[in-house]
């Protein structure tokens, strides 16, 4: 562990914020000045927004994921989680992947946790749902919907079949909406490789409490998106909600009832529970309560950004919303983020902080190969688009806000290799239990069947 006696700015998160706000910091400090430590519990930085893509094999998994020793490579990356902080010591607990809990002094503090998948306790919803936070669950649902069409293709059952072959998704916001989009588009590619499957034999059901999906980018895209996914047999079910999943068993407060054994859920996202034991500000949703310094109110050595803040809105607060603030999304972390890591560096030389001020771009969403829609605003203007060019505008912007051009570049070269090669429908569903495999081949021998052997020799 580094004894260094430079100020140490800890940044608790390596995500999207954690990781730009530390380049952020990094590049302006000069040399020596202080010392950047990143803890997070993954040695690497997810960019959620190819989650979907990642899911339909678009994307190769790891070009989503950036490392983050290799990406800040003067950094103290430490891989565990912060359990405790105390901010009369200024001492943050550590809880390393292996071995027992250290303190870590700290001089500047960035909150960066993120947000986690909103649940409710629906019964079922533990045990048989799938969430799109992370990579793993993304390679995950692809290794299992692959799954349930082979498990369809190979028996004769018709309650296993259909068991296999329905899969429901709850939530139509972005990640609820793209990921169906996505995997249906797999899903449909896949079925010709099968003998027993086609597309006509599966069942696809978007559920979401509102009366729209995508809300993001405006009532008409969204009822676009809508009538689009529809028309590839998608089932649409809007204002209502499931109220259990035991044993696959989807029961929907409209009354409809089917049995599947896939069940994503992306019914939006919450502010890192972890933020309760730091005695940090909150806000009535759990999250940090900031100024539009991005400094937490009361401090001036603590800071926060992202999903897990709540960040005022000031262009919405000039236009008349007193009680604007800043939408959690990939767009407002990449600008905090970069603020945030200028204000850590004033704030640690004394000079004064500078507010977060962004305007709203717009919104991009891709629904499955060529097909996407995206809504722009330029000014007081607003751009609609949908179809292939919106799904060039998604591919475009979300291409290039993704973190170092090593991954840009692998990223393209992914999307360039698509135009001219079949999509790859391979599930490797044994990656979950790896050893599996070996475990049977090392166990011993059945006595009966070892007596047998001996004999026969």
């Amino acid at each position: 562990m580094s004894t260094t006696e430079r100020p140490r700015i800890l940044v608790v998160g390596g995500g999207y914020v954690g990781l730009y706000a530390a380049r952020r910091i990094l590049k302006k400090m000069r040399y020596g000045e202080a010392t950047v430590t990143v803890v997070d519990p993954r040695s690497y930085m997810t960019y959620q927004p190819f989650l979907p893509e990642a899911a339909a094999g678009s994307i190769s998994p790891r070009h989503v994921v950036v490392p983050l020793r290799r990406v800040l490579p003067k950094a103290e990356v430490l891989t565990g989680r912060v359990t405790t902080i105390d901010q009369d010591r200024k001492v943050a607990t550590i809880a390393p992947l292996v071995g027992e809990a250290y303190e870590l002094p700290f001089d500047y503090l960035v909150i960066a946790l993120g947000a986690v998948s909103r649940t409710f306790p629906i019964p079922g919803l533990a045990e048989q749902g799938i969430g799109m936070k992370g990579i793993e669950e993304s390679i995950g649902l692809r290794n299992h919907v692959l799954e349930q069409l082979d498990k369809a293709d190979s028996t004769t059952d018709e309650e296993i079949r259909r068991k296999a072959l329905t899969f429901v998704f709850i939530g139509g916001g972005f990640a609820g909406a793209e990921t169906i989009g996505e995997v249906e588009d797999m899903a449909r590619d896949a079925a010709k490789y099968y003998r027993n499957v086609s597309r006509e034999d599966m069942r696809f059901i978007l559920v979401d409490a509102a009366d729209k999906i995508l809300p993001e980018v405006g009532p008409k895209l969204g009822q676009y998106g809508k009538e689009h996914l529809e028309s590839r047999g998608v089932e649409i079910y809007l204002s209502t909600s499931m109220d259990s999943c035991v044993d696959g068993h989807v029961v929907l407060k409209n009354g409809l009832e089917v049995d599947s054994n896939t069940i994503v859920w992306t019914a939006g996202v919450k502010p890192n529970p972890a933020l309760a034991r730091f005695g940090l500000p909150l806000g009535p949703r759990g999250h940090v309560d900031t100024a539009a310094t991005l400094q937490v109110q009361g401090t001036d050595y603590i800071w926060a950004a992202g999903d897990n803040a709540q960040v005022p809105d000031l262009v919405g607060r000039k236009a008349g919303n007193e009680n604007a603030w800043c939408p959690p999304n990939a767009q407002h972390a990449l600008r905090q983020a970069k603020v945030l890591g200028d204000n850590v560096v004033s704030g640690m030389r004394g000079f004064p902080q500078k507010e977060y001020e962004h305007a709203n771009k717009g919104a991009v969403a891709g629904l499955g190969l060529h097909k996407g829609v995206a809504m722009i605003v330029m000014g007081k203007m607003k751009i609609k688009l949908k179809g292939r060019l919106a799904w060039y505008m998604h591919r475009g912007y979300h291409g290039l806000a993704m973190p170092t051009w090593n991954r840009k570049i692998r990223i393209f070269a992914d999307w360039t290799l698509g135009m001219f090669l079949k999509r790859e429908v391979v599930s490797l569903g044994a990656m979950e239990n790896p050893r599996e495999e070996f475990y049977e081949a090392a166990k011993p021998a059945p006595v009966a069947a070892a007596k047998t052997e001996a004999k026969a020799s």
